[in-house]
């Protein structure tokens, strides 16, 4: 790593450009983002640089930059801390601290397509950065029953098809042919 700098009272490890990995979070321009997709490129005439497509954590915008190996970036570290989840307000969702028992709303827009998911009790993480919640980490499964599909049909499990099946919580899903009605399955939330 390049060197320290001290942000709000937190160390902050600058890298160089060329060290910037999928998964990193920095600052630039001013702002929080997350490296997507990085891809070292050297050219024949030239210096090497490291082109990375980064997402914007506050706004969610995209943006392609190119890092030479001599600039150097500040890589931020998000605090994540388990949260309960509560109950679906109209427009947002409740959780709260497991540590603190302090508790929050999030908009249903930021919490997005994977609020479906969400059942009493849940504990989800939330990231932070500088106290502001950037993300939402549901669990990677969950069990859901199957409120409504097709029913099966005799000799069809031997093909590699797949039927459609709505779960309790309204998302459609597909499942193999022997799944009934009422079954309890589990879920990606992804």
């Amino acid at each position: 790593p390049a060197s320290n700098s001290k942000k709000n009272g937190v160390t902050m490890p600058k890298i160089n450009g060329n060290e910037i990995k999928p998964g990193n979070v920095i600052e630039h321009q001013g702002s929080v983002w997350r490296a997507m997709k990085c891809n070292s490129v050297k050219p024949g005439k030239g210096g090497a640089f490291n082109q990375v497509e980064l997402r914007n954590l506050i706004n969610g915008s995209k943006l392609n930059e190119r890092f030479r190996a001599s600039e150097t970036v500040e890589r931020v570290r998000l605090e994540q801390k388990d949260f309960q989840f509560l109950f679906d307000n109209d427009d947002s969702f409740a959780f709260m601290d497991q540590e603190s028992f302090e508790q929050i709303d999030l908009q249903k827009d930021f919490v997005g397509d994977q609020g479906a998911f969400l059942q009493d009790g849940m504990i989800v993480q939330i990231e932070f950065y500088n106290e502001t919640p950037l993300g939402v980490a549901l669990p990677d499964q969950v069990t859901v029953e199957v409120q409504e599909t097709e029913p099966v049909v005799k000799g069809q499990t031997a093909a590699n098809s797949f039927k459609p099946a709505i779960c309790d919580n309204g998302v459609r899903v597909m499942v193999p042919p022997f799944i009934a009605q009422g079954e309890r399955i589990v879920v990606q939330t992804e």
